[in-house]
């Protein structure tokens, strides 16, 4: 079992410290990160345990609508994730989709929509899903294209959406996207609102399923003439780009966490095959080539870890986290893949053999490092904060 010490931190509170516990006894006998060849049907049943569990009551906010506490608990939701993912990727991604995909809902919705989505995202009974990434637009969310515009007066005025969306997790199996459209308000990011779209709703289609090394229900949506209700606005129209930026903000440090869960089961997995495996009549963990290989593993892990509950801390107590939070995304996501491969490296041949763990988390932890903001765009953000701290 990994090393749970760092729970003792002062970054948690004892009921941090129960949650963790709590989910560590129920993953251990609930979850397994084999889920046969249907993906899809594996996530949906992920999604209905994990609400029936109360699990997903920690993804959104309000009392009121099945939530766990007013505001979603970063630190709780870190924990989480981790734990989730080291016994299993998809579970995790399980997990993280209800929250990022109903959070512009819990931090912008208006109370009918809360009222409608939340609770049933928490239970488990509905799926949701964040369609913000174009083609051409990824990183660079303000150049996005897909069009809403308005349509009609009066009691029947809404919108009529146009264009698509693509990379878009739980596509094809969500019940409502959060989608993200131009509304020409004003130049750029402004002129960008956010909308909640029903699947099977008029004019929305999966266009295509898009296959990926580490399997999750991914795809390419399509909107065409898609009539929306004016209710189906979230917050104010141009307030989207605004919305879509605090939604990753809360999720940002748990796809840190996320990594950091991968990397500790990795460094599990190098650790048994160190004082298991027999070489030249020693171990392998009795050379001191392994030896400084797993301290530097070791090392790599606790650095994350430190990196990614501070910015869970922090955005908990005092909010704003955008600094801390980048910082924390690429240190835990680079450092496990640094981890992960030194665990291959350590496993052999057995290591690129499919099926086996170490493989497993080499192909979970590469798209870690590129979604919710790749590597480079947190370097540009950490770099822009400095500057700005510094007058430059």
């Amino acid at each position: 079992m990994a090393d749970v010490s760092y729970r003792d931190w002062p970054f948690f509170d004892d009921r941090h410290r129960q949650l963790a516990a709590d989910l560590e006894a129920w993953a251990g006998a609930q979850i397994s990160d084999e889920h046969g060849h249907d993906v899809d049907a594996a996530c949906r049943d992920l999604v209905r345990r994990l609400g029936a569990a109360g699990w997903l009551a920690h993804a959104v906010a309000g009392r009121a609508h099945g939530g766990a506490a007013e505001i979603i608990d970063t630190r709780a939701i870190c924990l989480l994730r981790e734990i989730l993912a080291r016994h299993s990727g998809l579970a995790d991604f399980a997990f993280a989709m209800q929250g990022l995909g109903s959070g512009a809902i819990s931090l912008a919705g208006s109370e009918a929509q809360k009222a409608r989505y939340l609770p049933r995202v928490a239970r488990g009974e509905a799926i949701a899903a964040f369609a913000l990434s174009e083609p051409e637009a990824g990183s660079d969310v303000a150049a996005l294209t897909c069009q809403a515009r308005r349509d009609g007066e009066g009691a029947g005025a809404g919108y009529v959406l146009d264009g698509g969306k693509t990379w878009i997790s739980n596509g094809g199996i969500a019940d409502f996207y959060v989608v993200f459209a131009r509304t020409g308000e004003a130049p750029g990011a402004r002129g960008i609102s956010a909308f909640i779209v029903d699947a099977g709703t008029s004019g929305f289609g999966i266009a295509e399923r898009i296959d990926v090394i580490a399997p999750h229900p991914l795809a390419r949506l399509e909107f065409r003439n898609c009539r929306l209700p004016a209710e189906a606005l979230i917050g104010a129209p141009g307030e989207g780009f605004k919305i879509a930026m605090r939604t990753l903000d809360v999720f940002r440090t748990s796809v840190a966490a996320a990594a950091l869960g991968f990397a500790r089961r990795a460094l599990d997995a190098a650790l048994e095959r160190a004082t298991t495996r027999k070489m030249f009549d020693r171990r392998l963990a009795d050379f001191q080539l392994t030896q400084a290989k797993l301290a530097q593993m070791a090392t790599t892990v606790d650095s994350a870890a430190l990196l990614t509950y501070r910015a869970a801390w922090q955005r908990d107590r005092q909010g704003s986290v955008t600094r801390e939070a980048a910082m924390a995304k690429m240190a835990a996501t680079e450092g496990a893949q640094q981890v992960i491969d030194a665990a291959v490296q350590m496993w052999g041949g057995l290591g690129v053999v499919s099926g086996q763990t170490v493989e497993r988390l080499y192909r979970e932890i590469r798209a870690l490092r590129i979604y919710e903001g790749a590597t480079e765009v947190q370097q540009l953000i950490i770099a822009r904060e400095l500057l700005k701290a510094a007058g430059g």
